[in-house]
């Protein structure tokens, strides 16, 4: 899927000097492509095999739901503080240009045991980990994560003990 590459946008110095951002909502605004990059990650072993989808906030929220209508597979949002009610799981993490917390509603994951994190994007693997850590304290399994761009530069993948499917490298 290499023509997905100029469907994405890069802004230099954004959201702070030194970082080279890669806007993947380039892709959405062209449906075909879009339906073609759904069709491919709903069609992983990993999305199949899990009992359940982890999407990250915000832009893994619109390619994870496509992904779970998709594969017929339950979604569960991992949001930023103070978005979800209820009693919440959290954890922190850092990313190239900051800091952060997660949180997944507790009650969400009572049901399933087996996740397939989806997120648009593949960096320091910050997020990623801390979505991962969430999971594993709540003796839950990470199959593994499908991202639509990977900046392998960062080497997040490394950083990860489970499978990553990236459709772009860079």
């Amino acid at each position: 899927m290499n023509s997905l590459k100029e469907f994405i946008d890069t802004y230099k110095d954004y959201p702070k000097k030194g970082i080279e951002f890669k806007d993947v909502l380039g892709i959405i605004q062209e449906p075909v492509i879009f339906k073609e990059l759904i069709l491919k990650m709903s069609s992983s072993q990993i999305i199949k095999n899990a009992e359940a989808i982890i999407s990250i906030d915000a832009r893994g929220f619109i390619f994870g739901s496509a992904i779970s209508l998709q594969a017929s597979k339950p979604m569960i949002v991992a949001r930023k503080p103070g978005k979800l009610p209820g009693e919440l799981v959290e954890n922190n993490y850092t990313l190239e240009y900051g800091e952060n917390t997660l949180s997944i509603q507790k009650k969400a994951l009572h049901k399933y045991n087996s996740y397939a994190i989806v997120d648009d994007l593949l960096a320091t693997g910050g997020t990623v980990n801390c979505v991962s850590k969430i999971l594993e304290q709540n003796n839950k399994e990470v199959l593994g994560i499908l991202v639509v761009v990977e900046l392998s530069n960062l080497e997040g993948k490394l950083k990860l003990d489970f499978p990553v499917e990236s459709s772009i490298i860079y």
